[in-house]
């Protein structure tokens, strides 16, 4: 018979303390070089949104307006934005829980690592499915157009 899940703990060693550590110190790392990244495509994008409606001829080359353009820009941030800010959240959670050997700290940060993960992994999924979708469309166009020919 099992003991009861209460009566059940996990003991982390001093060594894992040390891996989760310098875990810590990379998500931290590569949670400040997307928030930089973040900022520099916010301004880059609110750049050339404008300087695409300054000097736009009003003949659109490229078929997007310079509106729906500098919106996916910013969606394209706001969707980068949530994995940064868990992987930040993670670094500063997990800190504080070595530091101070606090388990709501640890329970935070294994918390918004699950997120992160979690956000990532649905984020491919959509991207694949648009690639699915792609992919038959130019199938079936290119299987029209040779019956055509």
């Amino acid at each position: 018979m099992e003991t009861p899940p209460e009566n059940r703990k996990i003991e982390i060693e001093q060594s894992t303390l040390k891996q989760l550590n310098t875990a810590r110190k990379w998500a931290m790392f590569l949670a400040i070089i997307g928030f930089i990244f973040l900022g520099i495509m916010i301004v880059v994008g609110l750049i050339a949104g404008t300087f695409l409606k300054t000097f736009s001829s009003g003949d659109n080359s490229f078929g997007l307006s310079d509106s729906l353009m500098i919106i996916s820009i910013i969606l394209l941030a706001l969707i980068y934005f949530f994995p940064v800010l868990f992987l930040f959240r993670f670094s500063k959670y997990i800190s504080r829980a070595i530091q101070n050997l606090d388990k709501l700290q640890f329970h935070k940060a294994i918390k918004n690592l699950k997120l992160y993960f979690a956000y990532i992994g649905i984020l491919i999924i959509i991207v694949l499915s648009i690639y699915l979708v792609i992919l038959i469309v130019a199938g079936s166009s290119v299987a029209f157009l040779k019956g055509l020919g």
